[in-house]
């Protein structure tokens, strides 16, 4: 399972609108393109995309740019995540990965689907207790943080 570009960019995106937003001051494009190291075109779609999803919000002039449309605690990492790039599984996954026939020919009795069905659960257990706020952490406590989360006691963590 791999995450998109849209979806870690986006994220640091809003991680980044959420330290502006203690010094109270948006952020151009061409502020967040150049500290989150993405072009100008695509640090735009990306605030389309999160501005659409209701994450953030736009303001013209010279005091203009982009903020949080509403406060860290309250923006769950899962829904930002949906709103980026969607889910790993969905309901209709089987019909778009049915190979070359019509209908997938496990569709009746399909071990493969309940895997993936669990892996989204567990990560949506996950992404649904996340907020943005958490994100604000430095990694050593968001470590912590994470072994809090029933389950994942036995991740061995990155370091």
């Amino acid at each position: 399972m791999k995450l998109s570009a849209n979806e870690e960019y986006g994220l640091r995106c809003l991680v980044r609108l959420a330290y502006a937003g203690f010094e109270e001051r948006a952020l151009t494009i061409p502020e967040i393109s150049q500290a989150e190291g993405v072009s100008p075109a695509y640090a735009a779609k990306i605030l389309r995309v999160l501005r659409k999803g209701g994450f953030v919000k736009a303001a013209r002039g010279k005091e203009g740019g982009y903020t949080l449309a509403r406060p860290a605690a309250s923006i769950r990492i899962g829904d930002v995540i949906d709103a980026l790039g969607g889910r790993l599984f969905e309901s209709d996954f089987c019909d778009s990965h049915a190979g070359q026939a019509p209908i997938c020919t496990r569709s009746v009795d399909c071990s493969v689907r309940s895997l993936w069905r669990a892996v989204q659960v567990a990560v949506d257990q996950v992404l649904s207790k996340t907020t943005l706020r958490d994100l604000l952490q430095n990694e050593e406590e968001m470590n912590s943080w994470v072994r809090t989360i029933p389950g994942a006691n036995g991740l061995r963590l990155i370091q």
